[in-house]
């Protein structure tokens, strides 16, 4: 009988590790995104804060807030707000479903991409 406990601490190491630079990476591309927006980045990391600056960058009223306390509800507001963000930043109906449903991949490309914020002044 074998004591792997050393291979299985390094895997589960690297797990971590790799998640901590994935969740780094989400975190500065949606701080570019609220600096672009002309918000505070910081904002980007305080819990509902957060969430009454996204609303106001996707242009909706801070009362969603209460929606997004809504099971089921919360998912198709989430949704509606990803791609009216989009929309403010130039970009279309598909990148806004990109932005709600890969947004690993779609935050990024916002955050440090070309795109401009061309919605309502906040």
């Amino acid at each position: 009988m074998e004591n792997n406990g050393g291979a299985a601490g390094a895997i589960g190491m690297v797990g971590t590790l790799f998640f901590l630079v994935i969740a780094l990476a989400i975190l500065a591309s949606i701080w570019r995104v609220f600096t672009k927006a002309g918000q505070p980045g910081w904002a980007c990391i305080i819990p509902i804060y957060n969430l009454v600056i996204l609303l106001k960058i996707a242009g909706r009223p801070i009362w969603w807030i209460i929606l997004l306390l809504i099971p089921f509800v919360n998912f198709i507001i989430l949704i509606l707000v990803a791609i009216d963000l989009a929309k403010n930043f130039g970009k279309g109906v598909g990148f806004g479903l990109g932005l709600a449903f890969l947004p690993i991949i779609f935050y990024p490309i916002l955050g440090f991409g070309d795109a401009q914020y061309v919605g309502p002044k906040i």
